[in-house]
């Protein structure tokens, strides 16, 4: 591979590993790092429709709720309720970026502890929280650990899977984000006639921080972050673990090292260099493909489901129901991921899931349109929404899902792995931070139009993958620059010539 413009023979040899028991505990270990992500994505939305905890903190909401002059889309049109929603983005936006050092320094594996730490604090203070500011806090605290374990985790699962079922074992952590979001939403519906309810389901964040915290205590960091660090003894220790007692580990311990030893070769060190001219692919999918993960607006969904339910007729059990079942048919997609991801490929499920919800998008909007006419939507017209986005989170599920923490965390070289990775999980937090504020506002005056945003969103992010978003299932992490030579576009950014011995296996 070329370091610094100087050709360097890049190590090539595959080494796809077999699934043992160990690599399998290991990787489903680091992707429960994913509950507290998705916790936190499942239980804000379903807290802020609690009438007690409306009435402590937010009094005005439930005065529009009880106006028979206000539009049903703009009941939760309020920038300080989206601020406690998004003031957590904001937080994992910054920490996020200094991610990257920590992870380079410390190890994955502690980074994951760290995020876990901070987000038990943080849940800590939001289930006692006696203000607004309180709330705050304790966003800006989970805020910080989820911007930690999100940087971390892709990448420790990418490095420690066999190359062969890599795509697998990387959807373990959207599986985990989607279990969290399912019970944070079961915990919602059971505490919503409680007027303590709110504490309760805001404080239990707690529980998934502490199982990932404890879980990651037990494990061994990846062999690759481990030579980074110059910890060669137990890099080789970890291998064996990872592959097997049995397992001949001297040749890909060396394949490592001196990937390793190319890294450090770079003449410009430090985040600059992921900016160079032959990192220009890696550079764009690292801002594309979260960017364009939150334009599908599933996280919107998420977060405000509950809203969005209640607004089109729903009770407020009937909505946090909905948004129950809705979790749970994005659950049951994301294991019909695991399983065809590394047959199928990476741009096969991305373009039909696309088209699923883009066509489910347009079909929720005209809905919505037709119901507009009318005072007060029907149990049939809700109930026909709801299904629409069931369909939607299943296309999500199966695509832009798992597929966005997977494919930033496996395209990058060594020397710029954990920076990119940085920079894909703070265009996500920045997007998501920018949309989340602005939804319920853009629902109050768009109405159903705000669906079509994101259908035509959607259309571009399709068009994106099928034009400029190689192939990369069962490549190993050392031979991928390969892909970009010999894709039509980003050839013109890699030197193939440069680059003789890094060929595809």
């Amino acid at each position: 591979m070329a370091v610094g413009g100087v050709a360097v023979d890049a190590p090539t040899t595959a080494f796809h590993g077999k699934i043992t028991i160990s690599v399998v505990i290991t990787c489903i270990v680091a992707a429960s790092t994913g509950l507290i992500f998705g916790y936190d994505v499942g239980i804000s939305g379903g807290v802020t429709t609690m009438a007690p905890f409306l009435e402590k903190f937010f009094p005005e909401i439930l005065r529009k709720a009880s106006s028979a002059e206000t539009n049903m889309y703009c009941v939760y049109d309020s920038q300080i309720l989206t601020l406690f929603t998004s003031s957590l983005y904001l937080a994992g936006l910054v920490s996020s970026l200094s991610a990257s050092r920590v992870t380079a320094r410390f190890g994955r594996r502690n980074t994951m502890i760290l995020g876990g730490c901070t987000f038990l604090a943080g849940g800590a203070i939001n289930g006692g929280a006696e203000n607004i500011a309180m709330l705050i806090l304790g966003r800006i605290l989970l805020g910080l650990g989820v911007g930690f374990t999100n940087q971390a985790t892709p990448v420790y699962l990418s490095e420690i899977a066999p190359a062969k079922w890599r795509g697998a074992f990387n959807t373990g952590f959207q599986f985990f984000l989607s279990v969290g979001v399912v019970a944070a939403n079961c915990i919602n519906y059971a505490t919503s006639k409680h007027s303590w309810g709110w504490r309760l389901s805001l404080g239990l964040a707690v529980v998934p921080a502490g199982i990932m915290t404890l879980g990651a205590l037990l494990i061994t960091d990846t062999p690759t972050s481990l030579v980074q660090r110059g910890n060669i003894h137990e890099a080789r220790n970890a291998l064996r673990k990872v592959r097997g007692s049995t397992a001949d580990v001297e040749a890909e311990l060396d394949d490592l090292i001196k990937c390793n030893q190319t890294s450090k070769t770079v003449q410009q060190e430090g985040f600059s260099t992921i900016f160079q001219k032959q990192y220009r692919p890696h550079l764009v999918m690292a801002i594309a493909i979260p960017f364009f993960q939150q334009l599908t607006g599933i996280n919107i969904v998420a977060f405000y489901s509950p809203n969005l339910f209640q607004s089109v007729g729903f009770g407020n059990d009937a909505a946090l129901l909905s948004t129950i079942i809705l979790g749970v048919v994005n659950l049951g997609s994301i294991m019909v991921s695991s399983a065809v991801v590394d047959r199928f490929g990476r741009r096969f499920l991305f373009i039909v899931g696309g088209i699923q919800m883009l066509v489910c998008e347009i079909a929720v909007a005209v809905v919505l349109a037709l119901a507009e006419s009318t005072e007060h939507m029907s149990k049939g017209r809700a109930t026909l929404v709801l299904v629409l986005l069931c369909l939607y989170a299943a296309g999500f599920g199966w695509s832009w899902g798992p597929l966005s923490w997977l494919v930033p965390s496996e395209i990058f070289p060594l020397k710029i792995r954990t920076n990119g990775q940085s920079i894909s999980i703070a265009v996500n937090f920045l997007t998501v931070f920018v949309l989340s504020q602005t939804f319920l506002t853009m629902l109050c005056h768009f109405k159903y139009a705000a669906f079509l945003f994101y259908a035509a969103w959607i259309a571009v992010m399709t068009v994106f993958v099928l034009l400029f978003l190689p192939e990369t299932k069962g490549i190993p992490l050392d031979s991928m620059y390969a892909v970009w030579e010999q894709h039509w576009f980003w050839r013109r950014y890699v030197n193939v010539q440069q680059h003789p011995n890094n060929i595809l296996p």
